[in-house]
């Protein structure tokens, strides 16, 4: 569903004060215009409406979510409805298609509101259903960066970046112009939200941004090749009843030739339908490549944290996360509480692994690297 004028629905609490339009100036050159509604273009306005739609959806027996403030749950007598929100676009899910109509009744009495019917498009992201679950795409979204950056006749790159890059080492000359880099990064940032595969690729042409190289350019232009072939590609979300999660975490350490940082990754699925991946830049040197591994399994396990309060806001009853990593060094940090050398330069947070492990929030296993 979506709001029509939803900021005008806003009310002020403050007093906020504007000029007379340029037709009224000259009959009343010395007034001013109190608001007593917020405006479009006020800093307020935002907060207001906000407040204006969650006080509604209060009113009608939601719970607002502590994870994630945009969530509305409401759950009585076996009946479900969640309602996710996005600036004044409305997302309603339920198990039950009566009370579902019962509420939009409701929020039409409330706002000037149009149904939009069944998700189909939403921000930019395409969504399919079938009897295997639910697909989401970001195809159109793809072509248009395609068409954008004139490579519709382009040859299909295999792979987003080149194997064993050095773009921190690269000689070239400076882009002359750094704004359609930045653009072009930026639009693929939005596109990781139905494309995992991209996580890495972008999160190395993102560190360029302020003063980007023509090398730079030239491989963020390889990813767009990329996309070519593979413009319909999504995620895939399947109707399994699986609810648990299981997360995949890896390292590269001291991969940034420049500062000899490593690289944390992780991947979470729910059920076998993928849901959450990151790549990141770690915060401080590791002093072996078990310390990386290990520093890489925290961050995955703040995920996790994340997810499980998720999830169980939706009473998905949860057993101990499935938690791999290919590294045995790291899963015997892990699970052996006792202090040695190869451990003294890790920070105290990362040890929070071992806590999880104790208190049976995660099954930590090992898999290999092949694998």
């Amino acid at each position: 569903m979506d709001v029509n004028n939803a900021f005008l629905h806003g009310d002020l609490e403050e007093e906020v004060y504007m000029k007379l339009l340029h037709g009224f100036r000259h009959s009343h050159p010395n007034k001013v215009c109190r608001l007593r509604k917020s405006l479009y273009g006020i800093k307020q306005a935002p907060r207001c409406w906000f407040k204006k739609l969650s006080d509604a959806l209060l009113n009608f027996g939601f719970i607002q979510s502590y994870d994630d403030y945009s969530l509305f749950c409401y759950s009585r007598k076996g009946i479900q409805l969640c309602v996710l929100i996005y600036v004044d676009d409305l997302l309603i899910s339920g198990n039950d298609s009566r009370m579902v109509q019962k509420f939009k009744e409701y929020l039409s009495k409330c706002f000037s509101m149009k149904d939009l019917g069944k998700l189909k498009y939403f921000l930019g992201i395409e969504v399919s259903r079938g009897l295997e679950g639910i697909f989401l795409s970001q195809r159109k979204y793809t072509l248009d960066i395609i068409a954008d950056t004139g490579n519709l006749g382009c040859k299909p790159a295999a792979t987003p970046l080149e194997q064993n890059h050095q773009l921190g080492k690269v000689e070239s000359p400076v882009l002359a112009d750094p704004r359609k880099y930045r653009r072009l990064v930026g639009r693929l940032l939005y596109l990781l939200h139905t494309r995992p595969e991209l996580s890495y690729s972008v999160h190395v042409l993102s560190q360029y941004m302020q003063t980007p190289k023509e090398a730079h350019w030239e491989a963020a232009q390889r990813v767009v090749c990329f996309l070519k072939n593979s413009h319909g590609q999504g995620i895939m979300l399947s109707s399994s009843q699986d609810m648990s999660l299981t997360i995949y975490c890896d390292s590269d350490w001291s991969s940034c030739c420049k500062t000899r940082l490593s690289l944390s990754a992780f991947v979470v699925l729910l059920g076998d339908s993928p849901i959450c991946w990151k790549t990141k830049k770690q915060d401080t040197v590791s002093h072996s490549s078990a310390e990386a591994e290990y520093r890489a399994m925290s961050d995955a396990l703040k995920e996790v944290n994340f997810l499980r309060k998720l999830l169980h806001g939706f009473d998905v009853k949860q057993v101990p996360t499935r938690f791999f990593c290919d590294s045995k060094a790291a899963i015997y940090i892990a699970t052996n509480p006792v202090f040695h050398e190869r451990t003294k330069h890790i920070d105290n947070d990362c040890h929070a692994v071992r806590d999880a492990i104790k208190a049976g929030l995660i099954n930590l296993r090992h898999i290999r690297t092949k694998e």
